[in-house]
């Protein structure tokens, strides 16, 4: 077997024809400047050959529910194995995914309460016991005498199947009807069920009216029943009301019987667990102005939030029910876990669930993630904890010979975290795995064991193979701008003086979340970092509380804030705008160009040529979102959608406008020698040099160069941008307009996907802001950052219950003094000591 991967003429996207070797089994980190080739080469050209050589094993009737991709432009790959990409855009906006879902902790512990928990009856809150056949009989009796019932002997329940000698042998025995998935059917006829769906079936016993009279007929029914299904009966009233019975579970107070317990009941994914009123959302939806079914912020009034059936809510272990003992955080579970114990049979089975559920929290907290709950909703993680999470499930899933591929595992993460996720890193090496990461974290990168370092720019200026090898090959490139930083010869520097605040804005008694009622000062017309160990309570301050109060009182938004006791000078702040890291827009459609604006002008600008004028075409003529100028055939999308049914939905150039989206027409009108469509496929820093005289153009391109995006194409679909991209381009439609200069811009991680280099242009962005009097709230882990902002608010000093509290607050300098602060301590190291952001930990 090869030692390595042999990539040869690698050409995806901006990379020029690289050969590339990476060795085996080895931590690879990629690095290079924004929009270098790193993730053309690592994810759309490593992880998307090794998916789709691994799918083409596949029988096509498997493949149909696979999402394949295309193969990459490249010559050869040689020693590929599997592969298994950890980014950071799969986040699952569907609210049923859970930070216990992704990991499958949850899965874990619905086994350990099918197994291992004690039902309550929800009316009596005594345990359930088992029950005798006169107990049964004794019940029914006092609940339907005088009534029409049905008495069935349940014999599947939610299996899959077809069931057609089972029904088979039942007519044979002398039986008329049968209930399946609540309908009554006749076995004369041939009953039609779908194998690959889930049924209930039921054979109907007798239906009578239960009386004196027909004591001994009743009798015999039930006692028939019980016998048919291993000791359950059913019965059915005239009004459709069903009542289980079971010889096995029954309350000794009231007699109700119980179903034996399944993992599916503690599921709110499945019509078993779920709460029937919300069905397992814990919240009431309702219709939004588009016809479309919305979650609101109003809890189930059923369920309490708590997703699940009353039923499974009072399944117990320890005293807790599994909503409860998910939502203590990863800590808290874990420790609730180690005090965990059991006697008697049970022993070995609750060992070998524990033990996994106890691995994969002990990952977690290696991580930094124990500050989260199981409970937490996917949608609510940022990139960087949700990249963790699945990089967490991966370990726990124990596979061997795998290509891992992340993107920036760092992002997110204190540096004081950072060593624990390389340890993690290097432990899925050692397990046979070879690890590819795209990263621009300093500690991370010296801790490779091999560094492919591509540039020597962006876009077109990029996408060769500068330097490779291990560390010390890296430091000696003289061409490499991640070797100049690295060697210290180039560094963002710590800035002269510091500015003074021109007032404060204060949030009194912050307690949403983990904070600790806390007073915080943010002062206005500076650049003011707030940081602190992850789950510390950044977000929940700045976001929560902070902005959401804001857009409540400037601009009346039916917002509910984080609990604050109050919010104290609002009279200096007439705006706020959040830069987060959200997509700039979920289809293909949206791309830069629309977002920022610069494709309306670019339309107008088309519109005023010659060949336009003469031909009458106006602004909305080179729009391929409307009827006019667009392409019909493929409506403006360059592609059409083939429909393949057994085989995954191919994607073909649509024949007619060749991909270029427009039609013939509206491509012959040029300007210097280019159409609508070559704009769009033009890089910022191309379009920027055609554009020169048209200062509304001019300044929109010159911005998104400034952040870092000189590289991106205009017309770049907006799914492909990755969340530091989507923020940057928002920033740059934030600066385009007009400002008071009594705006507040919050801003989380901004420094996502950016390398040293592209740092400093960010801060010199920023630094623009606030010389207009604006104020800048930035959410950051990154030191060079950091040591460059007026003023820190450090959180802390840990994360979940063990944070919330102000740990420290002033100038940079002031902060590191502070010995309890994490951050203090490594900004100590850069400020003093000319050590770069990544160097300890």
């Amino acid at each position: 077997m090869l030692q390595e991967i042999r990539v040869r003429k690698a050409a995806q996207h901006n990379l020029k024809k690289i050969d590339v070797d990476l060795p085996r089994n080895r931590l690879v980190i990629v690095t290079g400047p924004s929009g270098s080739g790193k993730s053309s080469l690592a994810f759309d050209t490593l992880f998307a050959e090794g998916q789709r050589r691994y799918i083409d094993c596949l029988s096509t009737y498997a493949r149909q529910f696979i999402e394949q991709l295309e193969k990459p432009e490249v010559e050869s790959i040689e020693g590929l194995s599997p592969a298994i990409s950890v980014d950071q855009k799969t986040i699952s906006f569907n609210p049923r995914s859970t930070v216990g879902t992704i990991t499958e902790i949850y899965d874990l512990l619905r086994l350990l309460y099918a197994r291992l928990g004690t039902i309550y009856c929800p009316d009596c809150r005594v345990p359930v016991k088992a029950s005798s056949r006169e107990q049964i009989l004794g019940l029914l009796k006092s609940r339907f005498f005088g009534r029409k019932i049905m008495i069935l002997a349940p014999l599947v329940r939610g299996r899959k199947g077809e069931y057609q000698q089972l029904l088979e042998k039942f007519r044979r025995k002398g039986f008329l009807r049968a209930r399946v998935d609540g309908r009554l059917h006749d076995l004369e006829q041939k009953i039609q069920l779908d194998k690959n769906r889930k049924h209930n079936l039921e054979i109907l016993v007798d239906e009578l009216k239960l009386e004196d009279k027909n004591a001994l007929r009743f009798q015999e029914a039930v006692e028939k029943s019980l016998e048919m299904s291993d000791g359950g009966v059913l019965v059915l009233d005239s009004t459709g009301q069903e009542s289980y019975f079971s010889r096995k579970l029954a309350c000794p107070s009231c007699g109700r019987s119980f179903q034996p317990l399944e993992p599916r009941n503690f599921s709110f994914n499945s019509p078993y667990g779920a709460c029937s009123r919300c069905h397992g959302l814990g919240y009431l939806t309702a219709l939004n102005e588009w016809g479309e079914v919305e979650l609101t912020a109003d809890l189930c009034p059923e369920c309490r939030g708590q997703r699940l059936k009353k039923e499974s809510l009072w399944v117990r272990i320890d005293g807790f029910n599994i909503h409860e003992l998910a939502s203590l955080d990863v800590g808290q579970l874990l420790e609730r876990m180690n005090r965990l114990s059991f006697n008697g049979q049970v022993q070995a089975v609750a060992e070998k669930i524990m033990k996994e559920v106890k691995d994969r929290l002990l990952v977690m907290k290696e991580l930094g993630l124990a500050y989260l709950d199981l409970n937490r909703s996917g949608s609510s993680l940022s990139g960087g904890e949700a990249q963790r999470i699945r990089l967490a499930a991966q370990v726990g899933s124990r596979l061997r010979g795998i290509l891992y591929v992340l993107d920036e595992p760092t992002i997110g993460l204190h540096q004081r975290d950072n060593g624990q996720l390389i340890r993690l890193l290097r432990q899925l090496r050692d397990a046979g795995n070879s690890i590819v990461v795209v990263e621009h974290d300093e500690q991370t990168i010296r801790s490779a064991d091999y560094l492919i370092d591509l540039g020597p720019g962006a876009g077109e200026s990029g996408g060769r193979l500068v330097a490779c090898g291990p560390l010390q090959n890296i430091l000696k490139s003289s061409d490499s701008l991640t070797a100049r930083y690295l060697r210290g010869e180039k560094s963002v520097p710590v800035p002269e003086r510091r500015r003074t605040p021109s007032g404060w804005l204060t949030v009194r008694g912050a307690a949403e979340h983990n904070l600790k009622n806390i007073d915080v000062s943010f002062p206005l017309g500076v650049m003011t970092a707030v940081t602190g160990v992850s789950g510390s309570g950044k977000s929940s301050l700045v976001y929560d509380v902070l902005y959401r109060a804001l857009l409540k009182k400037l601009y009346r938004a039916k917002v509910q804030p984080g609990k604050h006791r109050a919010l104290e000078g609002l009279e200096n702040i007439d705006k706020v705008v959040s830069v987060d890291q959200r997509p700039i827009g979920r289809t293909p459609r949206s791309n830069p160009a629309t977002y920022t604006g610069i494709f309306g002008h670019l339309r107008q600008l088309f519109s005023m040529t010659p060949e336009a004028r003469r031909r009458g075409y106006r602004p909305g003529r080179f729009s391929f979102n409307v009827h006019g100028g667009r392409c019909e055939d493929c409506q403006g999308a360059g592609v059409k959608k083939v429909e393949m049914h057994f085989l995954p939905d191919v994607y073909v150039t649509c024949d007619r406008c060749q991909g270029r989206r427009y039609n013939k027409e509206t491509l012959a009108v040029t300007y210097r020698d280019k159409n609508i469509a070559d704009f769009l496929d033009m890089t910022v820093d191309e379009a920027a040099g055609l554009l020169r005289a048209y200062p509304a153009l001019r300044r929109k391109l010159e911005l998104l160069q400034q952040v870092g995006l000189g590289y991106l194409r205009l017309g770049q679909p907006a799914p492909q941008l990755s969340g530091g991209e989507a923020q940057r381009i928002k920033l740059t439609r934030e600066l385009s307009r007009r400002d008071t200069g009594r705006t507040l811009y919050l801003l989380d991680e901004p420094t996502t996907g950016l390398h040293f280099d592209d740092v400093s242009k960010l801060l010199k962005v920023l630094e623009r802001l606030v010389d207009m009097g604006n104020t800048v709230v930035i959410i950051e882990h990154n030191l060079e950052v950091i040591k460059y902002c007026d003023y820190i608010i450090d959180l802390g000093p840990e994360g979940g219950q063990a944070g919330g509290e102000v740990v420290a607050a002033g100038r940079p300098e002031e902060v590191a003094g502070v010995e309890k602060s994490h951050t203090g301590y490594y900004l100590r190291q850069v400020l003093y000591s000319g050590v770069h952001a990544g160097l300890r930990g």
